[in-house]
């Protein structure tokens, strides 16, 4: 199997792993076979290829005559066009085969973040197999899987780095190899086991195995009362840093040996608010804040519980189930409160620059960041998002180096690859965008933000058709999404099909009678067709409401035709972004 990963020909880009061609940064269609014939041809880069050996390596399994390979090759030409020299890109080689004649040029995917660097061991805990008598204890098992990764992600983060949550949990019940698993996440170690509960007890079975060779290089089983379920952790994560040969601070190993006690019943209340929590659905988040609400008031101390519960109210505003105000102010009541009773934990830190962000206090939003990823670098969420307020406040090389540090810590997580796509388009680099985005589709069809950023990528390539295709999937796979309704109308509207684009921003508007509608939703649409002092208006409504995309406003590229207008400047000047230009 070739490592290669890009093939460079004049302006073709040919994506080696998923058969992907791009001209010029834009997806050029292709049959499923006449992609793979292309890849057989330019590989060879040069050589003949016979027709004997194209049969075997595209239709390998399948009966065909010599004229289907014509006509696939005739395909090929047309799409491709005329090389430099004014012939095709293929020649035919009488009775032998072809040969493919442009002058071929290797290329790998860009490095993963300097984040990772070779001195750095990278682990992944799989989730814990769940022994305890049915689904219904799912979120136990899962819970203490995500502990044991929090665990595991500060106890040395110069030296050992830890997969994140999201990407770790597609593995759950996976019939993959540990090799497999290795290689898809780029760790060099796996961390597995299972969790049995039985009443107030909790019984740990967990083993650690070297990827290359797939040897168990260490396995346990532990034994506690729930309330001891910290110092439980903090053992397996010692005797993980003993056996990957990673000597601790003592600030390390003080901060292991301090693990203290839990109150049972909060504790597993908390469980399950994560567990509901990761679910991400309007239904699953409104009860994650129940059960992080008990857990406080069984444990007024518990700080993770209310860590959690600033998440919680902070996802709702990110899918647009809350207002911002409300939203900001609850999580800044939480995490204020979790920072308190804990200072260490880099979540409570993380959401309280969250929160900040949305209020546009800059200042206060970057100390926070930095101090969360101070105490835990490992934590993906908080440079997630730290990606997005670094563009959004104009120091794109840093966004860059952020975003790809959360997908080295969580390269399976479709949040995280959207925000990389998203990054690229605020940045300007659409075919990249559209790139990125078909990469996560590749891994989820069905991820509407996904089909949202392909189709604003071709949007500001002038590839309407295609964009508004993408956005209609977006619709689609959201059950309608005012978000993507908006992306919609936009795109109707710059293409020139304004009927449609009013008819999407009437439904817009409907459905503000009842739930909540980005202002700056509506006031996209609006610019997309020109009436600026409605795009206006609504972007005052957003100011007024601290709409959640509005930190973004200077960046994004479907309002460039405001940047003219005198209002602009007045907009961006009250939202007081920072002008120094690092930190």
């Amino acid at each position: 199997m070739t490592t290669v990963d890009f093939y460079e020909f004049g302006p073709f880009r040919l994506d080696a792993t998923r058969l992907v061609l791009f001209r010029d940064g834009k997806r050029v269609p292709l049959p499923p076979k006449a992609a793979e014939l292309l890849a057989v041809l330019v590989e060879a880069q040069g050589n003949p290829v016979g027709k004997e050996e194209v049969f075997q390596r595209v239709w390998a399994d399948t009966v065909v005559e010599e004229g289907s390979l014509t006509s696939h090759v005739s395909v090929l030409r047309k799409a491709l066009g005329q090389n430099v020299d004014g012939g095709s890109f293929i020649e035919t080689i009488p009775k032998r085969g072809y040969r493919f004649v442009a002058e071929v040029k290797e290329s790998r995917r860009q490095p993963k973040a300097p984040f990772q660097t070779a001195d750095r061991i990278m682990l992944a805990v799989v989730p814990f197999e769940n022994l305890s008598g049915g689904e219904k204890h799912d979120y136990f098992s899962e819970g203490i899987t995500e502990e044991m990764i929090t665990q595991l992600a500060v106890l040395s983060p110069e030296r050992l780095g830890v997969i994140a949550r999201t990407s770790a949990m597609q593995y759950r019940s996976s019939d993959k190899s540990i090799r497999q698993i290795g290689r898809e996440l780029g760790v060099a170690y796996v961390l597995e086991g299972s969790v049995r509960r039985a009443g107030q007890r909790v019984r740990i079975a967990a083993q650690l195995i070297q990827v290359s060779d797939e040897t168990h290089l260490w396995a346990d089983r532990y034994e506690r009362k729930l309330g001891d379920i910290l110092v439980l952790q903090s053992e397996v994560a010692q005797s993980v840093a003993r056996e990957i040969k990673i000597k601790l601070a003592p600030a390390e190993r003080e901060l292991l040996t301090g693990a203290g006690q839990v109150e049972p019943q909060a504790y597993e209340s908390y469980l399950q608010g994560r567990y509901l929590l990761n679910q991400r659905t309007l239904e699953a988040l409104q009860k994650s804040i129940r059960f992080f609400h008990q857990a406080v008031e069984r444990d007024a101390h518990c700080a993770v519980a209310y860590a959690g519960l600033a998440d919680a109210y902070l996802t709702l505003l990110d899918l647009g189930h809350l207002a911002t105000r409300e939203a900001a102010k609850n999580a800044k009541l939480a995490a204020g409160k979790a920072r308190r009773l804990d200072d260490t934990l880099a979540e409570a830190h993380s959401a309280l620059a969250h929160a900040y962000f949305h209020e546009f206090n800059w200042l206060a939003a970057e100390q926070e960041f930095r101090h969360a990823i101070k105490l835990n670098p490992n934590y993906a969420n908080a440079r997630f998002y730290y990606a997005n307020y670094l563009v959004a406040i104009g120091r794109m090389e840093e966004a860059f180096v952020e975003a790809r540090c959360a997908q080295t810590l969580d390269p399976a997580s479709l949040p995280t690859g959207t925000n990389l796509a998203s990054i690229l388009y605020y940045t300007g680099h659409y075919s990249e965008a559209a790139e990125q985005s078909l990469r996560v589709l590749d891994m989820d069809s069905t991820f509407a933000k996904a089909h949202e950023d392909l189709g604003r990528a071709y949007l500001q390539q002038r590839m309407y058709r295609q964009a508004i295709a993408a956005f209609q999937k977006a619709i689609a796979c959201s059950g309608r999404s005012s978000r993507y309704v908006a992306s919609l109308g936009h795109a109707y509207a710059v293409a020139g099909k304004s009927k449609e684009a009013l008819k999407l921003l009437q439904e817009l508007k409907e459905t503000a009678k009842d739930k909540f509608v980005s202002p700056c939703a509506i006031a996209l649409v609006f610019a997309g067709l020109g009436n600026k002092g409605q795009a206006f208006a609504w972007l005052a409504r957003a100011y007024r409401e601290r709409d959640g995309a509005l930190p973004f406003v200077r960046v994004n590229p479907g309002l460039t035709l405001l940047h003219s207008d005198g209002r602009f400047p007045d907009l961006v000047r009250r939202m007081n972004f920072p002008t120094r230009a690092g930190s």
